[in-house]
């Protein structure tokens, strides 16, 4: 069945045109916000605690503004199937590389953080062609073995490498001679047994936050950059690097988690409309949690 779905409608629909596909993102903005409200309740749930200083209004009007955007995301990473690379370059575009451009020079490798904000579907194709390190990603494989397959080669099309989470460690063990920039998706709610875990206020709530920059920064002497994707118009993005932690051994504890943490933070509160709200991003408390020792200052 899953074959078939992919050879009889998402790869066929990817070779359309955008300015048609974009019609089928307003038809789909009108099915998912008002027809089948898709997790409606969590997104109006996660702005209002995150904002509660916003009107109603407001709130709703953020709303309205995810939603547009998370059709196009749909859209646009169907279109990703067939696109080609010169299209891809087109629509995602380096701004600015020069932070990640520097660690390169002085020899070391680097972990790039980042949320689910703007097209993340789009910078995982669009990177490895753009900067010197080899990309590599981390990501967590679908259920379904032939979607995990065809999803995968889209993703590593041009070049970037994915490995699933499970086979972290061993991906930084088999790099310690090469150059690499290995992505890791910073916002997302970590499972109860996590090891090591950090706690801090994101989004005016108490958060837990995934140790593994930090950690295997620190290991391994990776530098650590942030990626910083900007929405220039419709389905086309721009991207640049801010330095989080250039000298990870040196650094305080918590400062690295800390400095993505924010830096994250400022772009959603710049335009909130561009992050992923249907994620159900707090589901966790403190006292949840079966290793919560590791707390901000």
């Amino acid at each position: 069945m899953a074959a078939f779905f992919y050879y009889f409608f998402l790869l066929p629909v990817s070779y359309l045109p955008m300015f048609i596909l974009y019609r089928f993102s307003d038809f789909l903005y009108l099915v998912i916000r008002f027809v089948y409200p898709y997790r409606k309740k969590v997104v109006l749930e996660n702005l209002r605690n995150s904002f509660p200083e916003k009107s109603e209004k407001e709130i709703q009007r953020i709303a309205h503004q995810f939603y547009r955007h998370f059709c196009d995301l749909i859209i646009e990473s169907i279109a990703l199937f067939s696109m080609s690379k010169k299209q891809v370059l087109k629509r995602f575009k380096a701004k600015d590389t020069a932070a990640i451009e520097r660690l390169y020079d002085q020899g070391k490798s680097v972990i790039i953080t980042s949320g689910h904000y703007n097209n993340w579907e789009m910078a995982a194709v669009a990177m490895n062609p753009q900067i010197r390190h080899q990309v590599d990603g981390v990501y967590t494989p679908l259920s379904n073995k032939f979607l995990n397959r065809v999803f995968k080669a889209s993703r590593e099309k041009f070049g970037a490498h994915l490995r699933p989470k499970s086979d972290c460690k061993n991906m930084f063990e088999t790099h310690q001679n090469q150059l690499v920039a290995t992505g890791f998706g910073t916002d997302q709610c970590p499972v109860r047994h996590v090891k090591k875990t950090y706690w801090t206020k994101f989004l005016n709530q108490e958060t837990p936050v995934m140790f593994g920059t930090e950690k295997y920064a620190k290991q391994y002497d990776y530098g650590v950059v942030f990626l910083r994707i900007e929405k220039i118009k419709r389905g086309y993005y721009q991207f640049e690097f801010d330095l989080v932690e250039d000298k990870p051994q040196d650094a305080p504890y918590g400062k690295i988690t800390e400095r993505h943490v924010r830096l994250l933070e400022k772009q959603i509160l710049s335009a909130p409309q561009y992050w992923l709200w249907t994620h159900k991003r707090w589901k966790l408390k403190p006292e949840m949690m079966e290793h919560n020792n590791h707390k901000s200052a």
